[in-house]
């Protein structure tokens, strides 16, 4: 082909138009990269997204590609007749310029997990500009010599691959990601092995273990130095960047929280953790759309019970799934609930209010009175866990105690945020069905005022999801005056079970994103009203 001709000045100017869309291209394929991050780089979850009535995204980039094609055509066909000479160019600025606005506007998308530039993404992102770099040199080679009047502006089409070209970029790394996995597995389990003395607690669950994390953070470090997994680093290598980066030789206490979405996931934290001790939160129905049915997410919650050897494990009475495991359970186990007697840890005479709660903290047939600013009754459960643990470990019901009282709201988790004379519930990290009925009791804790929720629905419960909606609807109209409804993925089924309830069909709003909705409060709510944020949506449903 004459353009491969190194004499040849369109030789260089392929090269740099290629280079140039490698780099655009890379920016433009910030959401594809985003959920392949979100999936745990797993294809199952990315492929699921592309499957997903939310591919929009593509539906933009086919919009992106045809605009492109007709500025480039009319542009070579006005200026340069056949696209032999320079001016041909020119139609690429059309296609540079969409490009710029498309990527604009994914970044002015409210995200709930952005796209983390770690050393994986970015080897990621160079594979991805590599190869979309040699596909634009080949489509404008091709292109030149068979459909001269498109030329450079071939590479239009480029956009519309990127789907494809991500998960393919993602498998050609595959290799050597492994190999730096199995790499820094290694280096973790050496540095562990070197810290025999090291109490290692796993805590896994279908919800409350990052709140019941926390907790026993606060109360264990009334005696011990403790290291804890931060924010949600519960997957492998989130443990192993703990282990490498965070764990301190003078450390007595690692505290890990387990995050599972398949069978066998905690399996592989236990291998590379080996925790003595184990807290199981709860066994429900979150992430059923990965795991399949309940009984895969109970299974995969037993493998940190499987894991303890010489160690103990408690659980929680108030959940169903989780009694089912301590009743299997054959290790050292501890029982503990909310107002049941005969349990080895208890909480009893409750007293609720819009400030917090006081209670009474019985533990192996000792009392302690306790007081914590943590709103609702939810979170008594995983005071309980944790004191439990805490408890058998060595400290005392006053340490507890003064532990319990020194608790903080955790950003987004029941959070109390006081806005222009309305009182905000921030309970928008996430959501369960058992959590969004004690985020509905908490907020008919507050009384002489009118209730607001905003709220999406709760989602990834497979086949399910409908009906837990239908029900979350029921239970909203029993206590909230007005509901915002966000997005349409759950839409139907929450308006269902409002109406249902009898609900003021015209004191339900609807709302495109969070950010509308936040736009909308001001129009119906007055001083002293409360609202209620309860979950946000996974970025794969945006």
């Amino acid at each position: 082909m004459e353009i491969l001709n190194l004499s040849n000045p369109h030789f260089y100017i392929t090269i740099a138009i290629a280079i140039l869309n490698g780099v655009l291209l890379c920016f433009l394929a910030g959401k594809p990269l985003q959920m392949l991050q979100l999936s745990g780089y797993k294809l199952s979850g990315y492929n699921a997204w592309l499957k997903d009535t939310k591919i929009k995204y593509f539906g933009r980039l086919i919009m992106l590609s045809f605009l492109s094609l007709i500025s480039i055509l009319v542009t070579n066909v006005l200026l340069d007749g056949f696209g032999e000479g320079y001016y041909s160019y020119l139609g690429l600025v059309f296609y540079i310029y969409f490009c710029i606005i498309f990527i604009i506007n994914i970044t002015k998308m409210p995200q709930k997990t952005p796209l983390k530039q770690t050393r994986r993404m970015n080897r990621l992102i160079v594979t991805l500009f590599v190869l979309i770099t040699i596909i634009s040199f080949c489509f404008i080679a091709l292109s030149t010599q068979f459909i001269p009047l498109v030329r450079y502006g071939i590479i239009i089409l480029v956009p519309m691959i990127i789907p494809v070209l991500v998960p393919f970029a993602h498998i050609i790394n595959l290799p050597m990601e492994n190999y730096i996995r199995n790499r820094y597995l290694k280096s973790a389990k050496n540095k562990l092995s070197k810290m025999p003395n090291l109490i290692k607690i796993g805590i896994t669950g279908s919800y409350g273990k990052t709140t019941t994390k926390h907790i026993l953070n606060v109360l264990l470090s009334k005696k011990y130095s403790v290291c804890m997994t931060p924010h949600s680093f519960n997957t492998p290598m989130g443990l192993t960047k703990v282990v490498l980066k965070y764990l301190k030789r003078d450390n007595k206490v690692l505290i890990a929280e387990m995050g599972a979405k398949n069978v066998g996931d905690i399996k592989y934290l236990c291998d590379l953790i080996s925790p003595k001790h184990a807290i199981i939160t709860s066994v429900g129905s979150q992430h059923l759309a990965t795991f399949g049915s309940f009984e895969n997410v109970a299974k995969t919650k037993n493998e940190l019970v499987q894991a303890i050897n010489d160690g103990y494990v408690v659980f929680n009475a108030e959940n169903e799934g989780s009694k089912m495991l301590y009743e299997k359970c054959t290790k050292e186990k501890y029982l503990v609930g909310i107002e049941k007697d005969n349990l080895f840890c208890n909480i009893k005479n409750i007293e609720l209010d819009e400030n917090g709660s006081k209670f009474t903290l019985c533990i192996n047939g000792k009392e302690v009175v306790c007081v914590t600013k943590l709103l609702g009754k939810q979170f008594l459960e995983d005071i309980a866990l944790a004191s439990a643990m805490a408890y058998k470990l060595g400290l005392s019901l006053d340490e507890i105690s003064k532990g319990i009282e020194s608790l903080k709201p955790m950003s987004h988790r029941m959070e109390v945020i006081k806005n222009n004379n309305l009182t905000i519930l921030d309970n928008a990290y996430n959501s369960s069905v058992e959590s969004s009925k004690a985020s509905l009791e908490t907020l008919a804790l507050f009384k002489n005022s009118n209730k607001i929720i905003v709220t999406p629905g709760i989602v990834e419960m497979g086949n399910i999801e409908y009906e837990v909606n239908v029900e979350f609807g029921k239970n909203i109209a029993k206590v909230c005056d007005k509901v915002i409804i966000v997005n349409k993925v759950n839409l139907d089924a929450i308006k269902q079970g409002l109406l249902e309830s009898g609900f003021d069909e015209k004191n339900i709003l609807e709302a495109e994103n969070l950010n509308v909705a936040t736009l909308l409060l001001p129009t119906i709510t007055k001083p002293n009203d409360v609202v209620l944020f309860e979950n946000d949506l996974p970025d794969n449903y945006t």
